[in-house]
């Protein structure tokens, strides 16, 4: 009987695999992650970066609309077909995101120990005391004495740009909070994130399999 086995003369080494196969050659085992954005994604821009050793392509789709990453997404092969240098995708879908949107992206101020009330209504304007988000479902996840957290990245304590809230009312589908610390909210879009609080929102959108089909 013929085994189907395959049998080894020698245990294969873990040092032998990661031995380079010439004398001379040296791998690159760093991968360079690079985002193509607003000032990144041009072809010139693309190729200059895929020869100074980006790996992988990084899409944003937390901001932009489908039309603006397909148009990256072309100028990446342009680049890639340019410079004769591979490179891989990486597609960053927003997924379950909580936001307040500022459709007139006017600098919001919010004081200390002020009170400002989040609504779902997305056609009110925000203002210092009225936030609009992109979420119904806020004032059944909630309750009095929850924490809330609003700003662009993570908070540092000591920053004037992000806001932490405690809700102390829920009216109908309003929450009302109140102000922690003193900031500004400058932008279109900011990031909500509800602390320890369970929010009925699918993992993957359908917007993010819509980016995800494009991308293809």
């Amino acid at each position: 009987m013929v085994s189907n086995h395959l049998l080894l003369e020698e245990p294969i080494r873990m040092a032998s695999i990661l031995e380079p196969s010439k004398p001379n050659f040296f791998p690159a085992l760093t991968k360079i992650v690079g985002t193509l954005g607003p000032k990144s994604r041009s072809v010139e821009a693309i190729s200059g970066c895929l020869q100074a050793g980006m790996s992988v392509a990084r899409f944003d789709f937390s901001w932009g609309d489908a039309e603006f990453h397909q148009e990256s997404l072309e100028n990446l092969r342009m680049a890639i077909k340019s410079t004769k240098k591979l490179c891989a995708l990486m597609l960053d879908t927003v997924g379950p995101e909580l936001q307040v949107v500022n459709k007139t992206e006017h600098p919001i101020s919010l004081e200390e120990d002020s009170t400002v009330v989040l609504t779902p209504d997305q056609d009110k304007e925000a203002t210092p005391n009225l936030l609009p988000i992109n979420f119904t479902g806020l004032s059944e996840a909630v309750k009095t004495g929850d924490t809330i957290f609003i700003g662009e990245y993570l908070f540092t304590g000591s920053e004037t740009t992000s806001v932490w809230l405690e809700v102390t009312e829920v009216k109908g589908k309003d929450v009302v909070c109140l102000i922690k610390n003193s900031a500004t909210l400058a932008g279109s879009l900011y990031t909500l994130h509800a602390s320890q609080i369970r929010i009925e929102l699918p993992t993957l959108t359908d917007k993010d399999k819509e980016a995800v089909m494009q991308s293809c």
